[in-house]
């Protein structure tokens, strides 16, 4: 099982080249969900460090396509395939269809998000080039442990961080403070319901709201270890740079005899909960009387 992480700037890579096997890198205009994001060429001088250090780089490209993104996402795509890319992460389908009619060579990561629930449909992706599927936050880790014994594909599983609960192409907090005439420009806002209070970021790719929790899948490592999860995922974002760096040499260390004492310690640094790792998603039919 390899430790794979979503850094939140050059800085952190290099303090922690040595802490984790692979890294996931957003692109400039053509990624979301991503604390940091790249042009092309400063990617290239993070992809050379990076592959100096023996390490695996996914690039995501998972942002919705419209017409207008299809030249610079072919351009993209025809660069990437002479380097060495372990796999391109995506949402829309633009970019199956472009690996296919060009015969490009980099394998693709299926991650479109609350859809990535069950080996089905990754073996359907798998045919058609994805050798990755990034799986959704969505499942439980029996689900997860299912799609592993009958996925082609190689399995990406979130374990640490905010999680996504929505992105929209819609400019959802500017509209609001256009509306009522209000000046804020904060990179990062907040809805307070009740007790949760949740991060949301409104930037040129549009509205992304995310949980109010932090995951800490700490506690089902082991178990994931022992079916051979490919890869684990732990995310930097909102997430101070030392206190990530702790979080990552835990998830580097855990064994039986400290799983609880580190589940507990991370429980104390942030406001967590362990997703729907352990929590199935019920679907109940409302009943017109």
């Amino acid at each position: 099982m390899k430790i794979m992480i979503i850094p939140s700037s050059l800085d952190m890579i290099k303090k922690l080249i040595n802490k984790f096997d692979a890294i996931m890198i957003g692109i400039e205009n053509m990624s979301v969900n991503m604390p940091n994001f790249y042009s092309y060429e400063d990617f290239l001088d993070i992809y050379k460090y990076l592959k100096e250090n023996k390490k695996e780089i996914f690039i995501v490209l998972n942002k919705n396509m419209h017409n207008k993104d299809l030249d610079n996402l072919k351009n993209i795509m025809f660069k990437l395939d002479k380097l060495d890319i372990t796999g391109i992460i995506y949402y829309d389908i633009a970019l199956v269809n472009i690996k296919l009619e060009n015969n490009l060579k980099t394998p693709l990561v299926w991650g479109q998000e609350h859809l990535t629930t069950n080996y089905m449909t990754s073996n359907y992706w798998n045919s058609f080039g994805s050798d990755y599927t990034l799986v959704s936050n969505e499942i439980t880790f029996h689900e997860i442990i299912e799609m592993k014994n009958n996925s082609l594909s190689k399995l990406i599983v979130t374990v640490f961080g905010y999680l996504p609960m929505f992105v929209s192409e819609r400019h959802l907090i500017k509209n609001y403070l256009k509306t009522f005439n209000l000046n804020d420009n904060s990179k990062i806002n907040y809805i307070e319901n009740k007790d949760n209070v949740y991060p949301i970021v409104d930037n040129n790719n549009g509205t992304i709201a995310y949980s109010s929790h932090i995951l800490n899948g700490i506690d089902y490592i082991l178990e994931m270890r022992e079916h051979d999860i490919d890869y684990v995922l732990l995310n930097s974002f909102l997430v101070d740079a030392y206190k990530f760096e702790e979080v990552l040499d835990m998830f580097n260390n855990v064994n039986d005899k400290n799983r609880q004492k580190f589940k507990e310690k991370i429980d104390k640094m942030f406001n967590t909960d362990s997703g729907f790792l352990n929590k199935e998603t019920i679907y109940k039919v409302k009943k017109n009387d």
